[in-house]
C-alpha cells in the first residue's frame, strides 16, 4: 500500500514546476491524470536525451495519464469538468487567472466539490503590478538576485539546474499534503498558492539579512564560502580539485597539523581566526594550494578523512553514475525505453518504491511517461460515459 493510494490529482500543467509537484504525488501512489494541449506539454520538445525523448519530461511525468482536451471549448469543460468533481486535488501552473476566466476558479470549483484542494502555481503570484509577467527559471534566478550570488566575483552565473523550478515544484508538493492533512480534520478542501519568486527570494534570507540589516550582500565567491575560509578547492599534482571546509578552530588545527603538516601556519596571527582568514584569503589559499600541489588528490582526500575533515570531489554529472552513494531507479519514455536514473530521494523502511544501489535498475517496471492523449478515450468514457 502506498500513503496517496486512492486519490484523484487533476494536472493541468507544462514544463517543470507542477510536473515535478504531481510526479512527487504520482510517485507516492495518487492517480495523476494530466491535461495537455493538442500539440502536448512543451517539455516534450526540450530535448532528446532519454532515448530519443525529452529528459525533463520522462524524469516527471512517470505512470501519469495524458489527456488532450481544450477547456475553453463546451466539450473540453464538461471533461474537465466532471474529472474536478470527483478529484481529490487540482494542480496547475498557466497563467495567473486562465482557469478562472474559463470558469474553473476557486469559489466555482469549491461548489462544485467542496474537498477539492487546489494547487496554483505562478511565477511572480496572482496578483501585483508583475503578476502577468512571464516567469521562466534563469529569469526568476536573475530578477531574485540568486545569480548575483553564484557565480565567480568576474562572472555571475546561472546555477546549472533548473533551481527554481525545482524549488516550486517541491514547496507545491508540501502545500498539498499539508492541505491533505488539514482536509482529514475538517472535511473541506481549500486554495494553496505557490510561486517561482517567493521560493526563490526565502532562499536569498542570508544575503538578504546581510544587505538590510549587516555591512552588505556578499558578492561572487565561485568555490568559496563568502564568511568561512578555508572553505574552497584545492588542486593537487594531479590537476584534481578538491573542497574542503572547516568549520571550527579545532579542525583548522587538525588541517594545519595532520592535512598540511604546517604547524608553523597556525602560528601566523593572519591566520589566528576565521575573521583573519576571510580577511586574508588569498594569502591563504596560496599557503595551503602550494602544500597541496605537492602531492595527489588521492593522498590528500586521505589526509583529510584520516583528520575527520570535510571534503569533496568536484565531480562531472558523467562521474555520479560511479558514486558509491548513489541510488538508481528504473524510470521509461512512453516508447518503453528504460532508462537507469538516480532514484526519488525520499524512501523508508516501508517503501514502494524500486530503488537500489548499483548500477542496473529493477526487472519488471511498467511505469513509464504517457504518450500524448493516449488515455483521452478512456478518461472520456470513465467521465463522461
Amino acid at each position: 500500500m502506498q500513503p496517496l493510494d486512492g486519490l484523484l490529482v487533476v494536472a493541468v500543467e507544462q514544463a517543470v514546476a507542477a510536473p515535478l509537484c504531481t510526479a512527487r504525488l504520482a510517485a507516492a501512489g495518487a492517480r495523476v491524470i494530466k491535461i495537455e494541449r493538442g500539440d502536448g506539454d512543451f517539455a516534450r520538445g526540450y530535448d532528446t536525451a532519454a532515448s530519443g525523448e525529452s529528459s525533463y519530461f520522462t524524469w516527471l511525468n512517470q505512470g501519469k495519464e495524458s489527456v488532450c482536451l481544450n477547456f475553453k471549448e463546451p466539450h473540453g469543460a464538461e471533461l474537465l469538468r466532471a474529472m474536478l468533481q470527483q478529484a481529490d486535488v487540482l494542480v496547475q501552473n498557466l497563467a495567473p487567472g486562465a482557469l478562472a476566466r474559463t470558469g474553473f476558479g476557486f469559489d466555482e470549483l469549491h461548489k462544485l466539490n467542496p474537498r477539492l484542494i487546489t494547487c496554483n502555481i505562478s511565477g511572480y503570484g496572482a496578483t501585483g503590478d508583475v503578476a502577468s509577467k512571464k516567469a521562466y527559471d534563469l529569469l526568476v534566478q536573475a530578477e531574485s538576485g540568486l545569480i548575483s550570488v553564484s557565480g565567480d566575483a568576474d562572472a555571475p552565473g546561472r546555477i546549472g539546474v533548473s533551481v527554481c523550478d525545482i524549488g516550486a515544484g517541491m514547496c507545491a508538493h508540501s502545500a498539498v499534503l499539508e492541505a491533505l492533512i488539514k482536509r482529514g480534520m475538517t472535511g473541506l478542501g481549500e486554495e494553496v498558492a505557490v510561486s517561482l519568486f517567493d521560493v526563490a527570494a526565502e532562499w536569498m534570507m542570508v544575503p538578504y539579512i546581510h544587505a538590510h540589516y549587516g555591512a552588505g550582500a556578499p558578492t561572487p565567491v565561485g568555490l568559496r564560502h563568502p564568511s568561512i575560509a578555508p572553505y574552497g578547492a584545492f588542486a593537487c599534482n594531479d590537476q584534481r580539485l578538491t573542497l574542503l571546509s572547516i568549520q571550527n578552530e579545532r579542525e583548522w588545527q587538525r588541517l594545519c597539523n595532520d592535512v598540511l603538516r604546517s604547524p608553523a601556519m597556525l602560528q601566523q596571527a593572519m591566520y589566528s581566526d576565521n575573521n583573519a582568514r576571510v580577511k586574508n584569503r588569498p594569502a591563504l589559499e596560496a599557503d595551503i594550494t602550494a602544500i597541496t600541489m605537492t602531492m595527489s588528490s588521492a593522498e590528500f582526500q586521505q589526509r583529510l578523512s584520516d583528520a575527520s575533515i570535510a571534503y569533496g570531489s568536484i565531480n562531472t554529472a558523467k562521474d555520479l553514475q560511479q558514486h558509491p552513494a548513489l541510488r538508481m531507479q528504473q524510470y521509461r519514455t512512453s516508447d518503453n525505453k528504460a532508462l537507469e536514473l538516480p532514484a526519488y530521494p525520499a524512501y523508508s523502511s516501508l517503501s514502494t518504491h524500486t530503488a537500489h544501489t548499483g548500477a542496473s535498475a529493477a526487472e519488471g517496471s511498467h511505469v513509464r511517461s504517457p504518450k500524448i492523449g493516449e488515455h483521452t478515450d478512456a478518461i472520456v468514457a470513465e467521465f463522461l460515459g
